[in-house]
């Protein structure tokens, strides 16, 4: 039995697939046949649950849900922590560096879910055929979970709506990342 030792360029499923349907033309010990057959079944069954190759295109409510909950456990601590609150009002005293902290915020989520490439993430039935529903979703589902959150404990009383809505911005940042990443790592579809 010959063998060749040149690795595939592109480590793809595909060029695994190849290369086991090649050994198993060369294999000639029906043994080793049938052994070859065996790994195509668990490489076929490791690839239909979503174990290798995983690309997410849907968003559904269940990510919805992975959204709130990454939003939560990394926006619960910092609720309680004052440092929010006066970068919040620094926030507010400077528009600019409020517009860039929102900015960031939407940047950050882009990034993890597109651009790092944690999964393959696909862009489907954008809003207004350019606006894609993920990052909508994981930013809207950050942005009510912390001004929920800030108002139910008392962080934020709408007293001062500018300075509040800075103060939220904050959390509202952490808790789209932590949003964005409990969405991915644990998307299936």
């Amino acid at each position: 039995m010959a063998q060749s030792d040149e690795v595939p360029k592109e480590g793809t499923i595909e060029a695994f697939y190849e290369q086991l349907e090649t050994l198993e033309e060369v294999v000639d010990d029906p043994e080793e046949r049938t052994e070859v057959r065996r790994t195509r079944k668990l490489a076929d069954r490791i690839t239909r649950n979503g174990s290798v190759n995983r690309v997410i295109t849907e968003f559904t409510g269940r990510d919805k849900a992975e959204a709130f909950l990454g939003s939560v456990v990394i926006g619960m601590p910092l609720l309680v922590e004052d440092g929010v609150i006066e970068i919040g009002e620094f926030l507010a005293e400077t528009p600019a560096f409020f517009a860039v902290n929102v900015a960031l915020a939407v940047a950050l989520v882009v990034g993890i879910l597109y651009v790092a490439e944690f999964r393959d993430v696909r862009i489907t039935d954008p809003y207004l055929g350019v606006v894609p529903r993920r990052p909508v979703w994981v930013l809207a589902i950050a942005f009510a979970t912390a001004t929920a959150m800030m108002t139910l404990w008392g962080r934020v009383t709408w007293d001062d709506p500018w300075v509040n809505l800075c103060q939220v911005s904050v959390i509202f940042t952490a808790m789209a990342i932590g949003g964005s990443i409990s969405d991915i790592l644990t998307g299936d579809r």
